[in-house]
């Protein structure tokens, strides 16, 4: 904690050096968030609770001058992305270095490496690539705080702009080889069909990775080490009227032999999203079927979001919100016998962002 905070001290001197120094402007937000919990789960004992989550989160970014720049993060680590208030009162509250990237803008391309921001809130094919058996309930954002290492370079292409990036999903500890490491790559195509947004994409792993799991709420299901999964799909962006609305779908699979499993299965994620002032609402529909090992399950899971955005206070200087939110995730795991589960989440976000 010393050293984060001494690492913030010496930007901010940084910044007013001098007249030649890079411009560098810092901002924040501030989240605090209570949540009612209702779980109805086969074998489990199901409960209803309460938790109270809070997280900061401070921005740098410095502009280098020529279209080059650098951008930081510096937010809580725990994993489930916010920081509880534990039952035993021993809280904790980590901060690290979560995103850190630089690179260069120019007029018709970019590049940019590191730590990078992956936006998969609003684009599921990460999710259904690390966690095809549980896609639903954007996890990619929630458990892995949305960002990865890696290379990205995107240029203009025809009538749309082409991003490819090489993403580091996983370092293997107990491999010699370097390449023993999980890279994929992942592209994307963005181009404009008269209002009407197309991107279609592609994430492929280059070499071994590993993928998480079955369901969350009941526990059901491990993942598998070294496979090389490959997705592909699209989001569409429809505007109508006031209302924008986001169709996506991806597909994904796996079907290969491991130093110890016969890897067999497929998995595909639909999302119907709406945003409308300052509602927002979607819905996710995530099966998977896994024949690994001659078995035969299948999983399939249900996710609604609706949250209303209300501005209490804006300014120059910043913005309170308050967001009351609704996530309900439903699942079903049939591996000869059903098993059902099903969690419903209230929550009031309150934000202050600075």
């Amino acid at each position: 904690m010393k050293k984060l905070l001494s690492l913030v001290f010496a930007l901010v001197l940084l910044s007013q050096a001098s007249p030649a120094s890079a411009e560098i402007k810092f901002s924040g937000d501030a989240q605090v968030r209570p949540r009612g919990e209702f779980i109805d789960a086969d074998g489990m004992d199901n409960k209803d609770d309460l938790k109270y989550y809070y997280r900061l989160r401070l921005k740098a970014a410095a502009d280098l001058g020529d279209g080059y720049f650098a951008k930081a993060l510096i937010s809580s680590e725990t994993p489930g992305w916010l920081v509880s208030v534990g039952d035993s009162n021993m809280e904790t509250f980590n901060l690290g270095v979560s995103q850190l990237y630089f690179g260069r803008m120019m007029e018709n391309s970019h590049y940019m490496m590191g730590r990078l921001p992956l936006g998969s809130l609003n684009n599921p094919v990460f999710d259904i690539s690390i966690y095809p058996f549980q896609a639903a309930e954007i996890p990619v954002f929630l458990f892995n705080n949305d960002r990865l290492y890696g290379f990205n370079y995107g240029t203009k292409v025809g009538p749309g702009e082409l991003n490819a990036t090489l993403c580091v999903l996983n370092n293997d500890m107990t491999e010699d080889d370097v390449f023993e490491d999980g890279y994929a790559v992942h592209l994307a195509y963005k181009t404009n069909i008269g209002n009407v947004t197309f991107e279609p994409q592609l994430l492929a792993a280059l070499t071994d990775a590993d993928v998480a799991g079955g369901a969350f709420i009941s526990g059901i299901g491990g993942g598998y080490d070294n496979v090389t999964p490959f997705t592909f799909g699209a989001n569409i962006m429809i505007p109508a009227g006031d209302t924008n609305i986001t169709l996506s779908g991806f597909y994904n699979f796996v079907d290969e032999n491991t130093d110890s499993d016969d890897v067999d299965y497929s998995a595909y994620i639909f999302r119907v999203k709406a945003v409308n002032g300052p509602i927002t609402a979607w819905l996710d529909y995530n099966v998977a079927n896994d024949e690994s090992n001659g078995g035969d399950v299948d999983y399939s899971n249900m996710f609604i979001w609706a949250q209303y955005n209300w501005t209490v206070h804006e300014s120059s200087m910043g913005k309170f919100t308050l967001a009351p939110t609704v996530r309900y995730l439903a699942s079903e795991v049939d591996s000869g016998v059903e098993m059902d589960a099903s969690r419903l989440r209230t929550e009031l976000w309150a934000s202050v962002s600075f």
